[in-house]
C-alpha cells in the first residue's frame, strides 16, 4: 500500500483572484478544474509534478455557501488550508486508522464535474481531529479518472512540504501510524509550508 502527497489546497473567498494571485508569482496560469456538487466550491488546478498538484479553492456563486472549508469565506488573500494524500488501498488505511484508535469520517465517495463535461471520482476519508487541516486527508482516485495533475498546467514543481506544530510529536505518531512521510518541526504555532520552484523562482505557501 503506497501513500503520496497528492495535492495542497490554497484557499480564498474569489477564485479568480487566486488564480491570478498564483499566476502573479509563479508565472504559470492555473486552469479552471470545476465545481464541486453540493459542497458549495469550486476550484482550479496547477500540476507541481506527476502525481502532486496545487488545488486553488473558493466559493461557488452558484451554490449555497460552503459545506466544508467555509472559512473561505473571509479569505481575502490565499492560504494553505488543507492537504490531501493518496493510497492505492484507500479500505485498508482506514482498517488501519479505526484499529490505532484513530477517529475517522468514511470512506466517503467524491465526485466533481469538469469543464469539459467528464466527471472524476474519488474515495476518501478525514481524520475526525485533523489538527485545524494540519494532518491530511486520504484520497484514492477512480480507476477511470485521470488524476488532476496529468494535465493540469505544468512548469512548477514542489520541492518542500513541511509542517510546524507545538504538537510536533503527537502529529509525528499519527502521520508514522498511516504511512505518511512529512517533516514536522516543532514551534510555536502550528504552520503548512510549502515551496515552489516556478519560472519566476522560488515561490513560498503557507497556512
Amino acid at each position: 500500500m503506497q501513500t503520496g502527497l497528492d495535492h495542497i489546497i490554497l484557499g480564498i473567498d474569489v477564485l479568480d483572484r487566486g488564480i491570478a494571485w498564483v499566476e502573479q508569482y509563479t508565472g504559470v496560469r492555473a486552469v479552471l478544474g470545476g465545481v464541486h456538487p453540493g459542497r458549495g466550491t469550486r476550484n482550479a488546478l496547477l500540476a507541481l509534478g506527476p502525481e502532486s498538484y496545487l488545488e486553488i479553492i473558493a466559493p461557488d456563486p452558484a451554490q449555497a455557501s460552503p459545506a466544508w472549508f467555509t472559512q473561505i469565506l473571509g479569505m481575502a488573500q490565499p492560504k494553505l488550508i488543507a492537504w490531501a494524500v493518496h493510497t492505492s488501498g484507500l479500505a485498508a488505511l482506514a482498517d488501519t486508522a479505526r484499529s490505532a484508535g484513530i477517529a475517522i469520517d468514511g470512506p466517503h465517495d467524491g465526485a466533481r464535474s469538469r469543464p469539459d463535461g467528464k466527471t472524476l471520482n474519488w474515495k476518501l476519508f478525514h481524520l475526525r481531529d485533523d489538527r485545524g487541516g494540519m494532518l491530511p486527508f486520504f484520497i484514492e482516485w477512480g480507476r477511470d479518472s485521470v488524476h488532476p495533475a496529468a494535465d493540469a498546467p505544468s512548469g512548477c514543481q514542489i520541492t518542500n512540504f513541511h509542517l510546524e506544530s507545538p504538537d510536533a510529536d503527537a502529529l509525528s505518531r499519527v502521520c508514522r501510524t498511516l504511512g505518511v512521510d512529512v517533516k514536522i518541526e516543532p514551534a510555536k504555532e502550528p504552520r503548512m509550508l510549502a515551496l515552489l520552484a516556478t519560472p519566476r523562482g522560488e515561490v513560498k505557501l503557507s497556512s
